[in-house]
């Protein structure tokens, strides 16, 4: 399997990691665009939202709380966005589910 992010669990590919635990991974974008970018995964390699079923989905709610927790440790308290990209028409360039974690000023409410 060919997948940046897998490499990056695996560690054969380094990271500025921020949390990790036994289902998640968060790690600094090398690409960052707001003051804080953080991308949270999930170690078992997950293809995207549209992959999720009742067999995976529960890691989901681990990473939703990973992102409060991390949101507040980075100081985020006048707010912050977490956003998951699907398919090629909605900006999903790593085919293995990611959330960014985006905060540190006033985001654009505009959509790309």
């Amino acid at each position: 399997m060919d997948c940046v992010f897998c490499g990056i669990i695996s560690g054969d590919i380094p990271s500025n990691k921020v949390y990790e635990s036994e289902n998640v991974l968060a790690f600094r974008d090398i690409n960052p665009m707001a003051p804080v970018h953080i991308l949270i995964v999930p170690k078992k390699h997950i293809s995207g939202a549209d992959a999720l079923d009742e067999g995976n989905v529960g890691v989901v709610s681990e990473i939703m709380l990973t992102a409060r927790m991390l949101a507040e440790k980075e100081g985020l308290k006048d707010g912050w966005r977490l956003v998951t990209n699907v398919g090629e028409h909605g900006g999903q360039t790593v085919k293995h589910l990611h959330f960014h974690l985006l905060g540190g000023k006033k985001l654009s409410v505009e959509l790309a």
